[in-house]
Parts: C-alpha cells; structure tokens; sequence
C-alpha cells in the first residue's frame, strides 16, 4: 500500500475512535456539523468546481431538504426514512426545472439568477404558513432504529453524520475519476471546445446541477435530524456564502477541499467564540490571507506545489541523464 492509502486508512481509525477516546460532547456536536456542512460543500463544488457554474442557490437547496423532512414527519406522518428519502427526491425534482431556466445564463448571470432563486425560497420559507414562518418547525423526531442501531446519543449521531459524509466522499471520489467528472471538468474549461467534441453541454450542466442540489438537501435532512428545530434564516443568502466560504478555503475542484476547508472554518470559528461580536476582527484577515496567498484554496495550493516539485525534479533528472550520457561519450 502507499503512503496515501495509510493515511486515509489512519484518519478512518481517528475518526472512528474518536467518540471513545474524546467523548466531549462539545467536540463531538463541533464534529457533527463539520461532518454535516462538508456534505452541502460537496455539493456546491460538484457545480462549481467542475463545472464552473456559480450557485448561490445551495442554501435554498440544503433548506427545502430540511423542510421537506420535517414536514413529512410532522405533518404528514411518514416514517422517518421514508421521508428521509423523499426529502431528497423532492430537493432534486425542483432543482430539476430551476436549473433548466437557470443553466440558460451564463456566468455572472447564472450567480445573479441563482442568488434570486434562493432568495425566493427563503421568502417562502418566512411567509409560508405551512412552513411555520418566523416561528419555525419544532418536534422533528429523531432517526427510526436501523434494526439494534438507535440514535439517542450524541455519538450514535456522530456515527450516523460519519457514515453519510463517508458515502459522500465514496461517491465524490468516483466522480472525480469517471467519465462523467471528466466531462464536468472539460465544460469548466471551454464549453465551446466540449461542444464541439458531442458533448452535450446543456444536459451534463443540469446533471451537475441536480446532483449539487441533492447533496444539499442530504445536507439539509441530516441537519433537520440532529438539530430538530427549522427556522426561515438557514435559507438566508449568507448560509450560501458560507458555503462557498468553506468551498474556497479548502480548495475548488478538488477532492479534499471541502472536508479540509469547512473543518478549518467550523473549528475555527468556535475557537473565537469567545471574542463574541469582535471574532469577526480577527476570523476576516486570517480568510483574507488564506484567499490572498492561496487563491486556489489549500488543497489546491498544496497541489500546485506538488505539481512543481514533481516538475523540478523531473529536469533535474533529465538534465542528471543528459550529462551521464555526454560523460560516456567523452570516455569513449
């Protein structure tokens, strides 16, 4: 095995260990929403980061799949993953005929029309009687036993929210390695040329927009289920922006980026909670900087250095070569 695969390996067995060996339950609610914002920050760059179209309509997305769950539940009485289910289904049926519209735009455009989407969603969510309005939707019941699997605990949770994020990342990695994220990322870079390869750039846009869409609603469900309590503000344009916040400090279009730059954000952000209001004074030019030195995110910078090294080392092994070669001529 290689060194990545012990890592990824050893960060498993962390993860996994960590309720038992740090059963703080402060730091496992911290991990929990880490766990749940990473999932709608994979959506986001699924559209993004691969194929370049800015959405600002995710937070929208992450609140219908919230509600949806918790009306099912609440309202109609259907059985927690049933809803579950259906909450994402729903999510990614709408965003089905908003993406046909929207995907008609084209840059700045797609991110004005996606802002506005999201910003009618949210006055729906705050006018809607059914919705529960500025009051919210309180009673959301907690997930239904998987056979002797219960979740009551913070750390049956935190197993719950692991598993989701884990499957996220599974079917990100396949993705990024298929055929289909290949053509993502061949729009990104010029639709025109992909056009003109018969790639039809319309319907894989909306692909990607759907599936942004869903994995915001999975988002969404997952946090309705821990935090049982929806109110019209997680709809607001600025859960959007944090999003994309995480998205651009981890890394755009990369695989690791959203874990890594929503757990630095998250974790960071509750370390300066104690500042209060002034956290902001301090949180904004440490983001500035991250953005300013490396615009590509960490991973991406991490990347691009790589890339470099392996580069540089490369002509210094032809250039190694070459002078061996000309050193045995000269012998000869």
């Amino acid at each position: 095995m290689t060194k990545k695969t012990y890592l990824l390996l050893a960060l498993l067995v962390a993860a996994l260990l960590f309720p038992i060996l740090v059963p703080n339950q402060y730091y496992l609610q911290i991990l929990i929403l880490v766990f749940i914002w990473t999932i709608a920050v994979y959506g986001l760059n699924t559209i993004t980061g691969l194929t370049g179209q800015l959405s600002l309509a995710h937070a929208g997305f992450f609140a219908i799949g919230a509600y949806s769950l918790g009306l099912l539940t609440i309202n109609a009485g259907i059985p927690f993953w049933a809803a579950f289910v259906l909450a994402i289904v729903i999510t990614t049926i709408i965003s089905f005929f908003i993406g046909i519209v929207a995907l008609r735009t084209k840059s700045h455009f797609f991110a004005i029309y996606t802002m506005s989407v999201g910003f009618l969603i949210y006055l729906i969510i705050y006018k809607s009687e059914l919705t529960g309005g500025v009051r919210g939707l309180i009673g959301i019941p907690n997930p239904a036993p998987i056979g002797p699997l219960t979740f009551e605990s913070i750390q049956s949770y935190y197993y719950l929210m692991l598993f989701f994020l884990l499957l996220t990342i599974f079917f990100m990695y396949r993705l990024f390695h298929s055929l289909l994220g290949k053509t993502f990322v061949a729009i990104r870079n010029s639709e025109e040329l992909a056009e003109t390869l018969g790639i039809s750039v319309m319907k894989n846009k909306l692909l990607a927009f759907v599936i942004s869409a869903g994995l915001a609603s999975l988002s969404g469900a997952l946090y309705a289920s821990y935090v049982r309590f929806l109110g019209p503000q997680m709809a607001d344009i600025h859960v959007a922006f944090e999003i994309l916040l995480y998205l651009l400090v981890g890394g755009i279009g990369t695989l690791a980026g959203p874990l890594i730059g929503t757990f630095i954000v998250v974790v960071l952000t509750q370390m300066l909670q104690f500042l209060e209001e002034f956290r902001m004074l301090v949180f904004g030019p440490i983001v500035v900087l991250l953005i300013l030195f490396y615009p590509r995110g960490i991973v991406g910078g991490y990347l691009m250095w790589r890339a470099k090294r392996a580069k540089k080392q490369k002509v210094a092994d032809a250039n190694t070569t070459t002078k061996g070669e000309n050193g045995n001529a000269v012998n000869h």
